[in-house]
């Protein structure tokens, strides 16, 4: 039996979360095409099978990138922190995206690391299979990987292949958590956080990355089986409400009830769910606003 954890490190928008959800089997993180979707850590843990008998605590992590505020700089400490701290280490790269300062900058961080290090090169089916091979050479070539795995986390080529060289990398040991454990985010955050994602997914290029939602109030299911919840929406600049609001509230609206069935489906209970907008110039920069997101020191 096996047992540890592995760490998924990366550049923002690498498919890290997508190849989270992939293998534990069910929805444990946020998923979108804007980088830095992903804030903090998150656990999501798949359990092994007759053949693999043993569990995998998969740590998420934000992307790593040059921050430019306090927010930025402690989910790039929450990723690199996990280097010297699991059994395992994946770093996912985007394939499709040329190499640059930025690789570079991630795989000088891998000297910290002491524990096998695995490169999961993602987006194969975005990418023709001419240019794959001359890319995983160019990174043979510049680090000693334990194995070099290509993938694609969206439609799944190359993950159960990935999935076993991380099963085989891990200490024998009893499972760290009940096999019913799936992940370690509370309620709230899953609410936050799924608020988040239906903002990111309506607002696209419009709303900069100057957005988070607070959950200001939640309440467990009363007797007749509804939740009832109430998050902020909160923004950096007046100019950027009438982005969430949209027409007449039509954009708002969207979100509320996108993210309302999604929570129904999650919670198993009916949801009501109130939104609002806030604006806190330069909450990027304030410790209670970063810590109510859950972006601890």
């Amino acid at each position: 039996m096996r047992a540890g954890y592995a760490s998924l490190i990366g550049r923002p928008n690498a498919g890290k979360s997508t190849l989270l959800n992939r293998i534990v089997g069910t929805k444990v993180a946020i998923v979108s095409d804007k980088p830095q979707t992903t804030r903090t850590r998150i656990l999501g843990v798949k359990q092994g099978t007759a053949e693999r008998p043993g569990q995998i605590v998969f740590v998420d992590t934000p992307g790593i990138h040059r921050p430019m505020h306090r927010m930025n700089v402690r989910m790039v400490d929450h990723a690199v922190e996990t280097i010297t701290q699991v059994d395992v280490l994946v770093v996912v790269l985007d394939a499709t995206l040329r190499t640059g300062r930025g690789d570079r900058f991630v795989l000088d961080l891998l000297d910290r690391a002491t524990a096998p290090v695995i490169l999961a090169l993602n987006k194969i089916d975005l990418m023709a299979k001419r240019r794959l091979l001359p890319l995983m050479d160019w990174y043979r070539q510049q680090r000693d990987f334990a194995c070099l795995v290509p993938i694609s986390a969206l439609t799944g080529d190359g993950v159960s292949e990935l999935e076993g060289e991380i099963w085989d990398r891990l200490p024998q040991g009893e499972p760290l958590f009940p096999d019913d454990f799936v992940t370690d985010q509370p309620e709230r955050v899953l609410v936050a956080e799924t608020v988040r994602e239906k903002l990111l997914h309506e607002t696209r290029a419009e709303l900069p990355f100057a957005s988070g939602v607070v959950v200001d109030r939640f309440e467990a299911a009363d007797p007749r089986g509804v939740m009832r919840l109430y998050c902020s929406i909160v923004v950096d600049r007046d100019t950027h409400k009438p982005i969430v609001l949209g027409r007449g509230g039509a954009r708002i609206k969207r979100i509320g009830i996108e993210a309302r069935e999604e929570l129904e489906r999650a919670f198993g209970a009916r949801v009501y769910l109130d939104l609002h907008v806030r604006v806190r110039p330069g909450w990027r920069e304030n410790d209670r606003m970063l810590r109510e997101m859950g972006l601890e020191r």
